[in-house]
């Protein structure tokens, strides 16, 4: 370490672990197969084609491009006044954070198994981590949550939860809102909404003014590539998050992307995919019950699959030496032995749940031969 680096490095910052993201886990520079199967990063199999106007790419963008701001209003049924657009729905976690709590005083809550950027987000401005772990069927604590009323500035739930792809209760988000009213800021997460649109809870923020609301266009919409997501929530709150936000968070060509995907055609397209991916997900739970050394856990409310093997990472090991990358989550609380697959296409599908056969069934080996 130089010496300047070793002197003026935050004490907090040195003893941050950086998130594992899928790609920095296993980026696709490092492999020039272009068989290589990708289903570790909640990703859509496969990306649509837009057309690109670059006449106005030498001025900076709009800070919250209207044609976009307008577009999701309409899809969320909200304001306007109630929507900003982000970079990802990462970026809203760090707004939140930056926005209502103060480093080295404040500490923020999550119920983990979760979202590991939640946590890493808060560390990275020196605001403490609480934890509240789900219960063994992954619903809310609610008791241990209401524990740390007082205690924090923010509560981070994740409904459809990742990487568990359960539904957090209607009535326990409402029950979170009003132990944390007046004390905290509830942030829910719907990053998944679309795969389980029956749950959406928008219609909440009429009546509280704690909740924010996390969105984000890379799964459904399979616009993971162009990192852009939206915050939620009333009027006030968007206001003052508006004052932390960067410059230029929207970039002109992510701008007219994202109105594209969230206008009529688009949305039907996005609708349409969830249909095929939600059978695909059956598909893979169906094979899986199938093999009695695994375990199914988890629900199907997202896009992914999450089961318990004993012989991960063996497992996990012998599929990556197959050209096929899922995810890890062992070190995540309560899922110890735990690998999710994100639905893929078909042909990925099929090609991952041969090799898994082949794995379990050695004697299986002439089919998986066929899958290219």
């Amino acid at each position: 370490m130089t010496k300047c680096l070793d002197k003026l490095t935050n004490e907090h910052i040195r003893a941050l672990t950086p998130y594992e993201s899928a790609r920095r886990l296993f980026s696709s520079e490092d492999n020039s197969d272009a068989g290589q199967v990708w289903l570790n990063a909640n990703e859509a199999p496969s990306a649509e084609s837009y057309d690109i106007n670059t006449e106005l790419f030498n001025r900076y963008p709009d800070c919250q491009p209207l044609e976009v701001i307008s577009a999701y209003a309409r899809y969320s049924g909200l304001a306007n006044q109630q929507i900003i657009a982000t970079r990802g729905a990462d970026e809203g976690i760090e707004l939140v954070i930056r926005a209502f709590c103060e480093p080295a005083k404040s500490n923020i809550l999550i119920c983990p198994p979760t979202y590991g950027m939640y946590a890493i987000s808060a560390q990275t401005f020196n605001v403490g981590v609480e934890r509240a772990p789900l219960n063994n069927d992954f619903s809310l604590d609610l008791e241990n949550i209401q524990s740390f009323v007082g205690k924090v500035n923010v509560v981070f739930l994740c409904s459809p939860n990742n990487p568990t792809g359960t539904r957090i209760q209607h009535d326990d988000v409402i029950a979170v809102l009003e132990m944390y009213r007046d004390e905290a800021f509830v942030v829910l997460d719907e990053a998944y909404i679309e795969f389980d649109s029956d749950a959406q809870q928008t219609q909440l923020l009429a009546q509280y003014d704690n909740l924010i609301i996390l969105r984000t266009l890379s799964k459904a919409f399979a616009l993971a590539g162009i990192r852009c997501g939206f915050i939620l929530s009333n009027p006030q709150v968007c206001s003052t998050l508006m004052k932390v936000i960067a410059p230029y968070p929207v970039p002109a060509p992510v701008a007219q992307v994202a109105a594209k995907a969230l206008d009529a055609e688009g949305i039907n397209l996005m609708r349409n995919r969830v249909k095929h991916l939600q059978a695909g997900i059956q598909n893979i739970r169906t094979r899986l019950s199938n093999i009695t050394e695994l375990e199914i856990t988890g629900d199907t409310k997202a896009n992914f699959v999450l089961f318990r093997s004993d012989k991960n990472p063996a497992l996990m090991s012998y599929l990556v030496e197959n050209g096929v990358i899922i995810r890890d989550q062992s070190k995540q609380l309560k899922l110890q032995n735990c690998l999710r697959i994100t639905v893929g296409s078909e042909q990925e599908n099929a090609k991952l749940l041969n090799l898994i056969d082949l794995f379990f069934d050695p004697a299986e080996e002439p089919a998986i031969r066929n899958v290219s």
